[in-house]
């Protein structure tokens, strides 16, 4: 049986009798969706991750980027605040802001020259009053009027977070205790960024919004991950959620584990596959836990992990109704010594769109998509562990995606 489920923007033919644990393929093709998803989700009651404090450290750097598809700029002022404004001029919408990154002592629209301050304030418009008594502004042009939209701003740890709602709860309490703690263990120092990666993904975003809620998915899919024991599914872990079910955390500690009596006939478990420089996998307990891998999905866009020694937070970036692009930025701390720096540089391999574990994620996300675009009338089934969205001591569930798609639903009026 299914209900057809409907918002001011479209209706979704949802089916009921297994509640949120079948997806129609639908939700993944559908434009009317994804303009539906801008609104009431990315320009919504939400918070979204837009950058690490340490990305503009210095008063003047700023860092353009998106939340969903509107693009926006993060700007460090005079004072040292953090602002986020929309990346659109108050004059006739052209970006002011072209560059990914850099510094400035204002921001200038190159189209007309528009100056705005480091708040997003504008403070200079050319020929204001005119040139020889011809043309200018009307007498009763206000430049406080004609400011850049200013997004609501947060942070915890130096992960920076932005809203366009007045109304949504406190970024703390919109990310809720669980995700708070996650954040404040990983990012637990001053953090030193190492560099970014670009991945350009050509499915709908909430695929691997999927993938990265899915605890069991490695030790079937990372050939890297299971032959080299890194991750499996018969490790010690958890698989949580926040009590909104919109965020959700997997663990796993290493070596918990060394059977491979259940995995021996898989393809992901392959023997004959050596390291020739076996040193990528010595890396250095540095938390007080036995934690090993952390991957940490704060909707919408979001995910922190901690893969041995690899730190980083991987930023979705919606680029229509099937593509998205993927930013991940690795770091480390401030006060890593000589050693732990070539173990993060070295582990970085690991990670990113040809790292030896996610390089087969994104290609995951494409054969999904290019396979359900003509199967509108189809669902997915999501039910290992039961098809509720429960937290689990373990890692063969898909719980935490059910999570996803009960808040998710909450989220877009269905």
């Amino acid at each position: 049986m299914s209900t057809i489920l409907k918002n001011k923007f479209n209706e979704v033919n949802w089916p009921e009798d297994r509640g949120v644990c079948e997806v129609p393929y639908q939700v993944f093709t559908d434009k009317n969706v994804y303009d539906s998803e801008q609104e009431k989700i990315f320009r919504g009651d939400n918070w979204s991750f837009v950058a690490l404090e340490a990305e503009i450290p210095e008063s003047g750097d700023y860092k353009t980027t998106f939340i969903g598809d509107t693009p926006v700029i993060v700007m460090r002022d005079e004072e040292g605040q953090v602002n986020v404004v929309v990346n659109s001029c108050a004059h006739r919408g052209a970006a002011v802001c072209r560059e990914l990154r850099g510094n400035k002592p204002n921001l200038e629209c190159v189209y007309h020259q528009w100056a705005y301050n480091l708040k997003g304030d504008l403070i200079g418009v050319p020929f204001r009053r005119g040139i020889q008594g011809n043309g200018g502004m009307p007498k009763d042009f206000k430049m406080q009027e004609h400011p850049l939209r200013k997004l609501r701003v947060g942070s915890v740890a130096g992960l920076v977070f932005a809203t366009f709602s007045e109304t949504v709860e406190s970024l703390e309490d919109y990310l809720g205790p669980m995700t708070v703690t996650a954040i404040k263990r990983i990012c637990s120092k001053p953090i030193k960024v190492l560099g970014d990666q670009r991945q350009y993904i050509k499915g709908n975003w909430k695929l691997y919004a999927e993938n990265t809620r899915d605890p069991y998915h490695a030790s079937l899919l990372h050939l890297f991950h299971m032959t080299f024991g890194l991750y499996r599914s018969s490790q010690k872990g958890v698989s949580h959620m926040d009590d909104t079910k919109r965020h959700s955390m997997l663990t796993a500690i290493k070596d918990s584990d060394d059977s491979t009596e259940d995995f021996k006939n898989m393809r992901s478990f392959n023997t004959e596959f050596k390291l020739n420089d076996p040193s990528l996998l010595a890396g250095r307990k540095e938390f007080d836990d036995d934690v090993s891998l952390v991957i940490l999905a704060v909707f919408p866009n979001l995910v922190l992990q901690q893969i041995a020694n690899t730190l980083a937070v991987r930023q979705i970036c919606t680029k229509g109704v099937d593509a998205f692009e993927l930013v991940w930025t690795q770091f480390g701390f401030e006060d890593d010594d000589k050693e732990m720096q070539a173990i993060r540089l070295k582990q970085g391999n690991l990670i990113g769109p040809a790292g030896l574990i996610s390089m087969e994620d994104g290609e995951a996300v494409e054969i999904v998509h290019d396979s359900v675009i003509r199967e509108q009338d189809k669902s997915s089934y999501i039910a290992m562990g039961g098809g509720k969205a429960e937290n689990v001591d373990h890692l063969v569930s898909e719980g935490t995606i059910v999570g996803f798609w009960k808040y998710y639903r909450e989220a877009m009026g269905y």
